[in-house]
């Protein structure tokens, strides 16, 4: 089996961004979410990789990524528009929680979107989702170097992860690269703080979109997808029932099925087949 090929492209700030081709087909780019790097998709793109040319971004910070001293979220935005305008269109594009928002941002940003799906993006909907202080304790943990504890927080008090679940996550052999990581769950987790999602910025958005749920997933991360659903003109709503918000990890097939369901019909509807 050919190994995926590496790929890059300068970001409008300068930031090297790495992703990951395998496959053939029409493209299809991944984009992950807080606490991970390509590696999120190793279960589904075998696949995905059968049906479409698929490509898994590391999104700055990872891997074969670069960074920059100064954060900021739309830098972001920019970065997966440089990728999809490096790849060039018509793209069904994927984004995974923080990575979601990303993808809805970046889709403004280039032409080359022919399909989006949206998979629990975790905008503020005025529902609580940790304890107060929380993110200072993040803080606080980066500041003492306790990089387990900050993933810990985040997956069970942030993304509400059952305790077992988390566990399970510290005992795979990625953990270690995710503990690498940790200084990027603190600033993004601050950034998903700050955004805020103008639902009438996207009154005339035209790409088709599916917005991805876990049917067991937290009530915050629910109403948030129902909220973006809801705001685009051309939307599909999908639960994905028994599943919280990793389906691509604990529930593979379900997840790629989702995916193939959705192009396929707005292929029947006159778009280009997968």
């Amino acid at each position: 089996m050919r190994a995926p090929t590496e790929c890059a492209v300068q970001s409008a700030d300068g930031t090297r961004i790495a992703y990951w081709r395998s496959g053939s087909g029409d493209p299809l780019v991944l984009v992950h979410g807080t606490s991970a790097d390509h590696g999120r998709w190793a279960r589904v793109v075998p696949a995905l990789k059968a049906a479409f040319t698929v490509y898994a971004v590391d999104r700055r910070g990872r891997d074969a990524s670069g960074d920059q001293e100064v954060y900021a979220i739309e830098r972001e935005f920019e970065d997966i528009a440089a990728v999809l305008d490096d790849i060039g269109g018509p793209i069904t594009l994927v984004g995974h929680s923080y990575g979601a928002i990303c993808a809805l941002e970046a889709s403004l940003l280039s032409g080359s979107v022919a399909r989006l799906i949206l998979y629990e993006p975790p905008i503020p909907v005025g529902i609580e989702i940790y304890a107060p202080g929380t993110l200072e304790q993040l803080a606080e943990m980066l500041a003492e170097d306790d990089r387990e504890g900050i993933l810990m927080t985040f997956m069970t008090e942030i993304v509400r992860m059952p305790r077992a679940q988390a566990e399970q996550f510290r005992s795979l052999s990625g953990w270690d690269a995710r503990v690498a990581l940790a200084h990027t769950v603190v600033r993004e987790t601050q950034a998903d703080e700050r955004y805020r999602f103008d639902a009438a910025r996207w009154r005339r958005f035209t790409v088709p979109t599916l917005l991805l749920h876990g049917g067991d997933s937290p009530p915050f991360l629910v109403t948030a997808t129902e909220i973006v659903s809801a705001a685009l003109p051309h939307s599909t709503l999908h639960v994905l029932p028994g599943q919280q918000h990793v389906a691509m990890e604990t529930a593979p097939e379900l997840f790629v099925e989702a995916i193939l369901r959705f192009c396929n019909r707005r292929a029947e509807r006159g778009r280009p087949a997968v």
